[in-house]
Formats: C-alpha cells, sequence, structure tokens
C-alpha cells in the first residue's frame, strides 16, 4: 500500500457533498463492437455506485448540452460543422479510433454541457465539489478535429466558460489518465489563465507529452508534463506528481482545480496501464483536494476520461468519489 504522507493531505478540512453530474442519453454514444470505450463503462459504474449507496448519497446536477457558443471557445468553425454533416450524413469512423453513431452527438455536447454545468455549480452554487461521469471522454480532442474516442474537449469547455462567463482569472488542470492529454494542452498552450498538467505513459498515445513541451507565447511554463516509463514505481510516480502539481500550483495560484480523471493507469487496465492500484487514486485525489483548499477556496470539479477495465473502472471511481468526500457525514 502507498501511504499518503504528505502532512498537508493528511487533514483537509470538512468533508464537502459531491455533486454528480450524468445523463442516461450518454449511454447512447455506441461505437461498433468491441470497441473499448463503450456504453458498459458508464453503466458498470453506475451500477456500482448505486450498490454502494454512493448513488444514492450524492446530489445530483442539472444537465443540458453544451452550446454551440461554449463549443466554439475551444473548437474552430469548420470542425464543429464537419461534426454536424458526419452526423447528418449517418455517422461511423471519423477518425481512426473514434466513432458516431446516431446518439453520439448528442451524448457528446451533454458531456461537454455537464462539465460546464458543474463548474457553474462549484463556483456559483453551494457544492465545492464536483464529479462527472460522462462519455464520450475529451482530453484528446483538437481544436480542429476528434482523436482518440473523443469529440468536444470536455474540460476544456468547462475551463473556457469558467473564464469568460464565470470570470476565473485563474484555472489548472490537472490529467492522470495513462494518455497525454493532448488536446487540453493544445486549447490552452500559450493562454496565461489555465495551467495543465499531466502525468502519464511516455512513450505512448498520442505522442506527445514530454518534459519539453512547457508552453509557449504568454503560456510559457504554465504547462507541465510528467512522462513516466511503463515501469515505473507507484512510490516515485506519486513524489513526480506531488512535486510537480504543488510547484505549478503555487505558480499559478488556481481560483478553481479541473480533474481530467482517466483511470487507465490501473495495472488492470487492457489500453493503458502503469502499475497503479485503485488506492493510489485516492492519494492522487487527495493531493489535488488540498491544492483545491489551498488555493481555490475547495473548488474541484472532476471530469471522466479512460478506464476500460469495466469493473476495476467503477472500484476506481468509487475511490475517487469518496477521496472527493462523497458518504462522508459532516461533523459540524
Amino acid at each position: 500500500m502507498i501511504a499518503d504522507t504528505n502532512p498537508k493531505t493528511q487533514a483537509t478540512g470538512v468533508p464537502r457533498m459531491v455533486t454528480l453530474f450524468t445523463d442516461p442519453r450518454m449511454l447512447d454514444h455506441i461505437p461498433p463492437a468491441g470497441h473499448p470505450e463503450r456504453p458498459e463503462r458508464l453503466k458498470a459504474i453506475l451500477r456500482h455506485l448505486e450498490r454502494t449507496g454512493l448513488l444514492a448519497s450524492c446530489p445530483k446536477g442539472m444537465i443540458r448540452e453544451a452550446t454551440h457558443e461554449e463549443l466554439l471557445r475551444v473548437h474552430t468553425p469548420g470542425y464543429l460543422q464537419h461534426l454536424a454533416d458526419f452526423e447528418a450524413g449517418g455517422g461511423g469512423s471519423i477518425e481512426e479510433d473514434t466513432w458516431l453513431s446516431s446518439g453520439s452527438g448528442l451524448a457528446a455536447r451533454l458531456a461537454a454541457g455537464a462539465a460546464v454545468e458543474a463548474v457553474s455549480a462549484v463556483v456559483e452554487g453551494p457544492s465545492k465539489r464536483a464529479l462527472c461521469l460522462v462519455r464520450p471522454p475529451g482530453h484528446h480532442a483538437r481544436p480542429g478535429e476528434p482523436m482518440g474516442f473523443c469529440l468536444y474537449g470536455n474540460i476544456a469547455v468547462a475551463a473556457a466558460d469558467a473564464i469568460h462567463r464565470l470570470g476565473m482569472n485563474r484555472v489548472l488542470i490537472v490529467d492522470f489518465d495513462v494518455h497525454h492529454g493532448n488536446g487540453t494542452q493544445e486549447i490552452f498552450y500559450d493562454d496565461p489563465a489555465v495551467a495543465f498538467l499531466s502525468i502519464h505513459r511516455f512513450p505512448f498515445y498520442p505522442g506527445t507529452g514530454a518534459a519539453d513541451e512547457t508552453g509557449t507565447g504568454r503560456g510559457l511554463g504554465l504547462t507541465r508534463n510528467i512522462p513516466l516509463p511503463a515501469h515505473v514505481s507507484r512510490a516515485d510516480y506519486h513524489a513526480a506528481f506531488r512535486a510537480e502539481l504543488e510547484s505549478l500550483a503555487d505558480r499559478i495560484r488556481p481560483e478553481l482545480v479541473l480533474i481530467s480523471a482517466g483511470f487507465d493507469a490501473h495495472e488492470e487496465d487492457p489500453v493503458g496501464g502503469l502499475g497503479l492500484l485503485e488506492e493510489d487514486f485516492e492519494v492522487l485525489t487527495r493531493d489535488l483536494i488540498n491544492v483545491a483548499e489551498t488555493h481555490a477556496e475547495g473548488r474541484i470539479v472532476s471530469v471522466l476520461e479512460g478506464g476500460y477495465n469495466i469493473s476495476r473502472l467503477a472500484g476506481c471511481v468509487e475511490v475517487h468519489l469518496r477521496s472527493l468526500g462523497a458518504g462522508q457525514v459532516d461533523p459540524q
């Protein structure tokens, strides 16, 4: 077991209610048989959370589709039109690994809209923590094209809305999916308002995320990558993550923390794998809570990305959700 030895994360204050954002219409994004990103991922998570009682214990946030204006903040007009035309033409394979079925466009707009509404809830509402159980994932989606199962940059759309509509000046996005969040990085690479930290297996898909990718222009130094070999030890993984996280957080002093929560770094994941166990996601989550409590008045939104061993994914999400505070009783 990896012990949480950081004194800051051993006392994170009073546990807060975690608001859940999900929608059954996201199950209508249906890639072909055998595709790793299939509806059963979300079904398994929700069944597991129902069995544990966590689903009932968490308030549910209202979900809507992301608007065209919200999507345009991070995607090109030509790309949005291409998606609409492709969907109207019956869908199919839009990119090597990415498919559109009849329900995919709506599911993707709901996924991005869920992230936007979750950010609104923690910035404007009583909840300080939220988890978006969404699909399709988003962190590979580039400004002008889909990639790696992703259609829209869900977390990027939410970050852009936090800045442009809610008036946030400093947002931190942290991505612990086993794959580098190349789309999120590209969208904010020169943006002084958004810092991006990714810890991932390297070299690995999508081929980006080297340590020397650090931003450009006014965003120079606000992108941090932690590329790790496949057989890194869990202790070294956590040490590297904590050091870079605290360094970047101290630099940007975020008003909001967003998590691209991929669970495919689990040792049994068939698509990724980086030797992690369920308990490691508790340590990661507590490190992130500490940053949110220190700099962002506790505001933290987590958005589901990858994780393709369905039974392990459900367990990892449970650990992550409990670590965010779900199921805990406020002693006050």
